[in-house]
């Protein structure tokens, strides 16, 4: 793979399990060997064969594994690698990044009394202490409750974005990869896949694997839903881009309903092949209804 990172830029990698992402933030930080070339504003990065401690002091990488001290408080933890030499300073530094990942009540409470997600946000905090030019975060946001997460990444980002730190994320979280990136990359059998911003993935998407990586998809053939239509070209839609429409020729069974809480996902039989849609009422399995598409985005997103 050949890719280029400008300063300042937040680029998440995504793909299924096992496709590289971990892998990939290793080989940036230097715990892998590599017959290829890694560097950072022209200084290469090198692995194991070259470096007895990984990283650089310049790198920080959040591994899944917290690696806290179970006897050091939160803020000890925190300001566990900042210098002594101006007391007032580190105690000013800790009760920031405290701030940001919202572990400032639990300041003393010992790293071994602390659940998942709170040894993970105290993680987050140390790696920004000595506050790094390049951030690798492999899934940080995987233990957090998810009434916390979404604030907690608004404050994260916005703080990397205002301090110009380059961050690659790693991530299954769909959110992570839409709404925090400048950019995503991805990955599938180790190799680079596609790499667009969040936007171009999203809204074009060149194939049904990385459509997946968004949330749920449906894959039809164009005929199924254009009856004028004869050939074999394929449509990729997302559920809320399939409406209920009285004037379409197009009907679908209906099968089951899922409340998702602002809508319901149907789930429904186009022909022989079953659909999500989504719709702002619950619809009764057995229904027949009808649906329809825009017209400009059959043009836009139809594909051989």
């Amino acid at each position: 793979m050949n890719v280029q990172i400008a300063e300042g830029d937040h680029v998440s990698l995504i793909g299924e399990s096992g496709c590289g992402k971990s892998t990939l933030l290793q080989l940036i930080y230097g715990l892998h060997h590599t017959d290829g070339f890694v560097s950072w504003n022209g200084t290469e990065l090198q692995g194991p064969n070259h470096n007895l401690v990984p990283g650089e002091p310049f790198i920080k990488y959040l591994a899944q594994d917290f690696d806290l001290m179970p006897p050091l408080t939160v803020a000890e933890n925190v300001g566990k690698h900042l210098s002594n030499a101006y007391p007032r300073k580190k105690k000013k530094r800790i009760l920031e990044l405290l701030e940001v990942v919202e572990m400032t009540e639990l300041a003393n409470t010992k790293g071994g009394d602390l659940s998942g997600g709170q040894q993970q946000r105290v993680a987050l905090a140390r790696a920004l202490a000595n506050k790094p030019e390049l951030l690798l975060l492999d899934e940080p946001f995987s233990h957090i409750d998810h009434f916390r997460k979404n604030n907690l990444r608004r404050k994260l980002f916005a703080y990397l974005k205002e301090n110009k730190i380059t961050c690659i994320i790693a991530t299954h979280d769909s959110t992570d990869a839409l709404s925090f990136a400048d950019r995503t990359m991805v990955l599938k059998n180790g190799k680079i896949y596609a790499n667009a911003s969040p936007q171009e993935l999203y809204n074009n998407p060149p194939n049904k694997y990385i459509a997946s990586l968004f949330g749920d998809i449906n894959e039809v053939m164009l005929r199924s839903i254009s009856p004028e239509e004869t050939n074999r070209k394929m449509i990729l839609l997302y559920p809320h881009e399939i409406k209920l429409g009285k004037s379409s020729d197009v009907q679908v069974e209906v099968l089951d309903s899922y409340f998702k809480g602002g809508n319901f996902l149907i789930k429904a039989m186009l022909k022989n092949q079953i659909i999500y849609f989504e719709n702002t009422e619950e619809i009764v399995a057995g229904e027949t209804v009808t649906i329809k598409i825009d017209k400009n985005l059959i043009t836009s997103r139809t594909r051989n």
